[in-house]
């Protein structure tokens, strides 16, 4: 049977809705905040990193502040607000893809025509700062001040934890009951702390309900993003999407092993309706197999405007120069001969324009992982995305020979269809039973439908299950037998 053209289906949102960067957000409602999925911008090269922090806080914005541990005391030039669609473009782009093929009639004598079709499935107040340079508590220290966009910034240092603490309660913040513990560690690696809150008289300029991302730059030989403090008000598992931009190739974790989803399988047509609950279900099951502690690798390719292929198949247009350069690839944009910040970075600018893409998705709670998330660029340049095949049956008659080894060959194809499903995502095959009967199927024959053969490999199951009791029975008889026979009563 041959396999003609396929169609894209993207993902808009095949992860739980996303929320904020890893940070944890402290609160002077009575309310408590909690993160579930966030998702961050990273750019790396030399020493020099960029990341960019998604916000979407939920409820009152003039109540909520973010802290996020940062290795150097930042500059007001490091600091910027970014266009919070460049998330959607980029999570769009690199999303888990579904790939539709449609099977040619072997009965025709002639072809039809190569069809392409794209789809797109998916779908403060102002901060109340001490006048002294030097927090009420001797241990905090504000470095630096500033009012960036709509945010207003505070660089802390702090002696200990437990003053940290303090002073952020002194100054009306209701922070995680834990957070002493998870804040403890950063204080004793000398790491300061960015703390971002709403500034509602630079917010009401916007004329806008949302939140812009923020982005930072810093130079630092540690290539990581701090995910402890994430877990201090964390309501069981979060997931982080991760897009990395390199000039040499993929990022990987250097603290925690590195998987590929799997990919490139053939799932049954029906799944097209609820791509999003296949795709969780996966993402789960996978997750649970490697054992938890796993950073899975989703998309690698090289995106440097000029590549022409950057997907195969791509689920939209591929993110733009400006794009890339509104995410923080710097070395896109022309050169600032007057910067001299990247004096201390590992290697010379050779002014390579490459842009590789890495897309990583984890999923943490406290018990899984236990540190913050290390990383290293790599030379790795091989491309990867996760796909999804389903396939069209043909239509017609199949009164031919040839349309009679076709049907038989498409019971078998189904048929491992539904195997694979429930080995991807971990679910029994009586999971499926609805969406197989529900969901129109494109199969005249009835030997060849979905809901035909879910209760024929169910039996299936239930007699290799079987044989085993059946012996065990028959062996307890005979035994039973025998013992009688021995007894005189037979």
């Amino acid at each position: 049977m041959k396999k003609k053209l396929f169609i894209i289906g993207g993902l808009v949102a095949i992860a739980p809705t996303l929320l904020s960067f890893c940070g944890f957000y402290v609160s002077k409602a009575d309310g408590t905040l909690k993160n579930k999925t966030s998702q961050v911008i990273l750019v790396r090269d030399g020493n020099k990193s960029v990341i960019t922090m998604y916000n979407d806080f939920k409820g009152d914005t003039k109540d909520f502040a973010m802290v996020v541990p940062v290795p150097v005391v930042l500059r007001k030039d490091d600091i910027k607000v970014v266009d919070q669609s460049i998330f959607q473009k980029l999570n769009d782009y690199s999303a888990p893809r579904l790939v539709e093929y449609w099977d040619e009639n072997p009965c025709n004598s002639y072809r039809n025509e190569d069809k392409l079709m794209r789809s797109v499935l998916g779908n403060a107040q102002e901060m109340s700062a001490p006048s002294s340079s030097v927090a009420k508590k001797s241990s905090v220290k504000i470095e630096a001040q500033y009012i960036v966009g709509e945010y207003d910034i505070l660089i802390l240092s702090a002696k200990e934890s437990t003053g940290l603490k303090n002073w952020l309660n002194d100054n009306g913040y209701k922070i995680p009951a834990n957070a002493e513990e998870v804040l403890d560690p950063y204080i004793k690696s000398n790491l300061k702390f960015f703390v971002v809150k709403v500034n509602e008289k630079e917010k009401r300029k916007l004329n806008s309900n949302f939140l812009r991302p923020i982005q930072i730059s810093f130079n630092s030989p540690k290539f990581m993003l701090p995910i402890r403090l994430g877990m201090a008000n964390a309501d069981g598992d979060q997931d982080l999407i991760v897009y990395a931009f390199t000039r040499k190739g993929r990022i990987e974790s250097t603290n925690y092993r590195n998987v590929d989803i799997a990919s490139n399988k053939n799932i049954p047509l029906f799944i097209q309706k609820n791509f999003g609950a296949f795709y969780g279900n996966l993402f789960t099951n996978q997750w649970q197999k490697e054992n938890k502690s796993v950073a899975f690798l989703e998309y690698a390719w090289n995106v440097t405007p000029i590549n022409q292929m950057k997907c195969d198949p791509c689920v939209g247009n591929p993110p733009t120069e400006q794009d890339l350069v509104q995410s923080g690839v710097w070395w896109l944009g022309n050169k600032d001969w007057t910067d001299y910040s990247d004096l201390d970075n590992e290697e010379i600018d050779n002014g390579s324009r490459n842009v590789h893409f890495t897309r990583l998705h984890f999923r943490y709670n406290r018990s899984s992982f236990a540190q913050d998330l290390q990383f290293q660029v790599t030379p790795n340049t091989e491309n990867y995305q996760a796909r999804y095949i389903i396939t069209h049956p043909a239509t017609g008659s199949f009164s031919c020979a040839s349309g009679q080894k076709y049907l038989k060959e498409l019971r078998q194809r189904r048929r491992k269809e539904l195997l694979e499903l429930t080995a991807l995502t971990g679910t029994n095959m009586n999971n499926w039973q609805e969406e197989a009967t529900v969901k129109n199927d494109e199969e005249p024959n009835v030997s060849a439908q979905y809901a035909t053969l879910i209760p024929q490999l169910n039996r299936e199951s239930d007699n290799q299950n079987h044989p085993a009791g059946i012996l065990l029975l028959g062996i307890a008889m005979l035994g039973g037998a025998g013992l009688m026979r021995w007894k005189g009563l037979i």
